[in-house]
C-alpha cells in the first residue's frame, strides 16, 4: 500500500520538461487565473459583508448578537444543500454555464439584503444567498484539475485563494466608506449590499464566454500546447486508475475523505468565527470610528497573502502536504488564545489578530491538493464538494457559537476559547491523513 507522500511523489517525477510545457503552463495561468481571482474576490465580498454591516445592522434594525450570530451561519445551511451537486455539475456538464449561474444569482440575491426589515427577513435572505453561491468553490477546484497538473496545483489554488484574504483588504475600507453613505433615504449598509452584489451579475455574464471547459475546446491554446496539458492530465488520470478507480459512494466513505472532512469543518469555524467577529471585536476593543476599525480588520489578510503564498509554493517544491496544513492552522490557533490572553492591551490582541489570520491562509491551497492526489474525475468532485459542504458548516457553528456566548457571557473570551480548540483538532486530523496506509507498507 502507497502513502500520500509516495502518490505524491510518484505523481511529480519527471525528467526535464519541454518548452512547450513552460509555454502552455504560463498561458493557462495567465488567461485562467486572474479571472478566477476576480470572481473569489467577489464571491467574498458578498459573503462576508454582513460582518461589516453588523457595525450599524442590529442599532437600525433592533437585532442582538444572536440574531447577527445566526444569520451570519444561516448562509452555510443553504450553502451545504447543493455543494456535491453543483461540483459534479462542473465535472460532468459544464464549469462556466456553472459558474456564471452561481454568479448572477448570488448577485441578485445580495441585492435583496438591502431590503429586509426583520429578523426572519433577514434569515430567509441570508439562506438564499448560500444557496445560490453552493458549488462555487469545489466547482472552481474541479475546474482547476482540468487544466493544472497535480505538481502545479497547489500554486495554482494558491493564487486562487490569494482573493480569499486580499478581498478582506479591499473589502474592509470600501466597507467602511460604504458604512459612511447616506442615499435616497437608506442607510450605508443596506448600500453596502446594494453595491457589492450589482458586480457578481455584470461579472457572471462575462463568465460564460470567457472560460473554457477543457483544453480541447481552447482556442486561445496552440496546438502543441494543448496536446501537451492534455497528455500530461490523461497520464495523470491513468497513474490513479491504476492505483485504483474509486466510485463516488466508495470516495465519500473514504477514511482519508473523511479525516479531510472533519478537518476543514474546524478549520473552518475557527476562520469564519474570527472573519465574522473580528470589526465588532475590535470596535470594543479600541472604540474606533466604523472606518477605522475595518481598516485594523484589514491587517490579518495582508499577512495571510504572503503566507498563502508562500507556503503553497514549498509545498509544491518540497512534495509535502500534511505539515504545510496542519502547522498554519495549529499556529493560527495558538495566536488566538494569546489575543485572548492579551485582550486589554490593544496593540498586542491586533498582532496576534494578525498572525492568526496570516497562519491560517497558509492551510487552504495546500490543503486543497490532497484529495485530487488519490481521487479523479467525479469521486474527486464528489469529495471535493462533501469537504466543502460539511467543512462550511463550521461557518454557521463559528459565528453562531461566538454570538450565543457573548451574549451569555457579556464577553467574547469563551468564544474565541472554543475556536481555538477547534483549530487544534483540525491540526490533528490533518496530521492524521494517510497514517493508515502508512502503517500497513
Amino acid at each position: 500500500m502507497t502513502t500520500i507522500a509516495d502518490d505524491t511523489k510518484r505523481i511529480a517525477t519527471s525528467g526535464p520538461e519541454p518548452e512547450v510545457a513552460e509555454r502552455a503552463r504560463h498561458r493557462i495561468a495567465r488567461r485562467l487565473l486572474p479571472f478566477l481571482f476576480l470572481l473569489y474576490v467577489i464571491a467574498f465580498l458578498d459573503r462576508m459583508n454582513v460582518g461589516a454591516a453588523a457595525l450599524q445592522m442590529p442599532h437600525d434594525l433592533g437585532f442582538s448578537e444572536g440574531v447577527i450570530g445566526m444569520g451570519a451561519g444561516i448562509f452555510f445551511l443553504g450553502y451545504f444543500l447543493l455543494e456535491i451537486p453543483g461540483a459534479l455539475i462542473v465535472e460532468r456538464w459544464s464549469a462556466r454555464r456553472w459558474i456564471a449561474r452561481i454568479m448572477i444569482s448570488w448577485g441578485i440575491v445580495t441585492v435583496f439584503m438591502a431590503f429586509i426589515h426583520t429578523s426572519r427577513q433577514f434569515y430567509v435572505v441570508r439562506f438564499l444567498v448560500g444557496a445560490a453561491e453552493a458549488g462555487f468553490l469545489p466547482g472552481v477546484i474541479v475546474y482547476l484539475t482540468h487544466w493544472f497538473r497535480y505538481q502545479d496545483r497547489a500554486k495554482a489554488v494558491a493564487f486562487f485563494y490569494a482573493a480569499n484574504p486580499l478581498s478582506y483588504v479591499i473589502g474592509s475600507p470600501l466597507a467602511g466608506l460604504l458604512l459612511g453613505l447616506s442615499w435616497l433615504g437608506l442607510r450605508g449598509w443596506r448600500w453596502l449590499f446594494v453595491i457589492e452584489g450589482i458586480p457578481a451579475i455584470m461579472v457572471g455574464a462575462i463568465t460564460i464566454w470567457y472560460l473554457t471547459d477543457w483544453p480541447e475546446q481552447a482556442k486561445w491554446l496552440p496546438a502543441d500546447e494543448k496536446a501537451w496539458i492534455t497528455t500530461e492530465l490523461r497520464r495523470e488520470k491513468e497513474a490513479k486508475n491504476r492505483r485504483r478507480s474509486y466510485r463516488v459512494w466508495e470516495a465519500l466513505r473514504h477514511r482519508d475523505v473523511i479525516l479531510l472532512t472533519g478537518c476543514y469543518f474546524c478549520a473552518m469555524t475557527g476562520s469564519y468565527g474570527i472573519a465574522f467577529w473580528l470589526p465588532t471585536i475590535l470596535k470594543r476593543l479600541s472604540g474606533k470610528s466604523d472606518l477605522k476599525v475595518t481598516l485594523l480588520a484589514a491587517l490579518p489578510y495582508i499577512a495571510a497573502f504572503v503566507t498563502q503564498q508562500v507556503n503553497g509554493w514549498h509545498s509544491d517544491r518540497t512534495r509535502e502536504r500534511r505539515w504545510h496544513a496542519a502547522i498554519p492552522v495549529f499556529v493560527c490557533g495558538l495566536a488566538l488564545a494569546l489575543a485572548v490572553v492579551y485582550r486589554t492591551n490593544l496593540a498586542m490582541s491586533v498582532a496576534m489578530f494578525v498572525v492568526a489570520g496570516g497562519a491560517f491562509y497558509g492551510f487552504q491551497p495546500v490543503f486543497w491538493a490532497v484529495p485530487t492526489l488519490f481521487l479523479s474525475e467525479s469521486a474527486a468532485a464528489a469529495s471535493i464538494g462533501l469537504i466543502n459542504a460539511v467543512g462550511n458548516l463550521g461557518g454557521f457553528v463559528g459565528p453562531m457559537v461566538i454570538g450565543y456566548l457573548a451574549n451569555r457571557t457579556h464577553s467574547f473570551s469563551p468564544g474565541l476559547l472554543y475556536l481555538v480548540a477547534s483549530l487544534f483538532v483540525s491540526g490533528g486530523l490533518m496530521l492524521a491523513v494517510g497514517r493508515q496506509t502508512a502503517a500497513q507498507t
